[in-house]
């Protein structure tokens, strides 16, 4: 038969395909602003630490603590947990994006961690005058706006 409609034929479907979806980047600006807001968080984090070894230590205080592992840590974690579980952290949750993969779903726990080890990277921030940050191209994901539903 040649190629006009065939009442014969197999119907088709386009159930489960998700090309019809468009992800909005968000942009620099708004990757800034949760950026700063990540930082007031992971800030507050720390001061939290800190007061509970201030009070636990005693007349100690801080002395001999290692701060640079304990701030290495949380930041890790911090990411790791809230990019892992929910995609966003509260700075993204707050200027609303998310974090996906490059088919635009949930990013494998291997993407994520690789985002969060790519942030440590010297001079990653300045990879944002491109077109997109390392902890970004490396791990093959990006931030998108939160779609409306």
């Amino acid at each position: 038969m040649n190629t006009e409609y065939n009442p014969y034929s197999p119907p088709t479907s386009v159930v489960g395909e998700r090309d019809d979806i468009q992800h909005e980047l968000a942009s620099k600006g708004r990757r800034f602003g949760t950026l700063l807001i990540d930082y007031v968080f992971f800030y507050l984090i720390i001061f939290v630490i800190g007061f509970a070894v201030g009070i636990t230590r005693g007349g100690q205080g801080a002395a001999g603590m290692p701060w640079q592992l304990i701030g290495f840590t949380v930041l890790i974690g911090y990411y790791l947990i809230f990019e892992g579980v929910w995609q966003r952290t509260p700075g993204k949750f707050i200027l609303g994006t998310v974090v996906v993969n490059a088919t635009g779903e949930k990013p494998s726990f291997g993407q994520i961690l690789g985002r969060t080890l790519c942030r440590f990277i010297p001079f990653e921030p300045f990879s944002f005058f491109g077109r997109e940050g390392w902890h970004d191209s490396i791990p093959k994901t990006k931030v998108v706006m939160v779609q409306k539903r």
